[in-house]
């Protein structure tokens, strides 16, 4: 198996940056969600991009935005693919992929298999699965059997769980955020333990 793709979400300092420009995950999220701790304003976002490894993708998270402003933040090289974590539809993952041609990622919360197979057929480019948004929790990944079709695993992944949900359920990427912060905030030593874990896996 080939080691999966990591992600770390919900930078928003600039110290976050300089972290991960050591650690070098394949993906970082800015959370443009008012409400969360995390969130980022675009214009804060767009300096913290400056700052990143041109080798490290950007994703944007989004709760029931306006299409507007995502295809603006797309458009404008602030993000490399949007990630959809309220309530939009299939039609709003298609008008996004057909006018800025950008990968799109619809974020699914996982209670039961029902809420798996609703999601499978869907046009995004990914799905992530995940008990929550920010929640820090798992869900049981069982779940997730046979799934064929590539997707982010989210909620609840640290260093103690992260090279078993590896090879367990061999997703095109791990997202994590809470499981690599320390009272709030990323933990350098927790990014790097947690990429060394998943680049030995495979």
């Amino acid at each position: 198996m080939m080691a999966p793709k990591i992600k770390i979400c919900g930078l928003f300092r600039e110290e976050d940056i300089c972290y991960a420009n050591q650690v070098t995950p394949d993906y970082i999220g800015f959370v443009f969600w008012e409400p969360s701790r995390r969130y980022v304003s675009f214009e804060r976002a767009a300096r913290l991009r400056g700052m990143l490894d041109p080798g490290i993708r950007t994703v944007g998270v989004f709760v029931d935005a306006p299409l507007t402003d995502i295809i603006r933040m797309l458009e404008d090289g602030v993000i490399d693919m949007a990630q959809l974590h309220g309530n939009e539809t299939e039609e709003d993952i298609q008008y996004l992929q057909a006018v800025i041609g950008k990968p799109v990622m619809k974020a699914v919360k996982v209670r039961n298999r029902y809420d798996v197979e609703a999601w499978l057929d869907s046009a995004a480019d990914y799905l992530l699965f995940d008990s929550g948004m920010g929640s820090g929790a798992a869900f049981d990944w069982g779940l997730l059997a046979d799934v064929d079709r590539d997707y982010f695993l989210a909620g609840g992944v640290n260093s103690d769980n992260v090279s078993q949900a590896a090879r367990t359920l061999n997703p095109y990427a791990i997202d994590l955020s809470s499981g690599v912060e320390t009272d709030g905030v990323k933990d350098l030593e927790k990014m790097r333990s947690v990429v060394r874990a998943l680049r030995e896996v495979g």
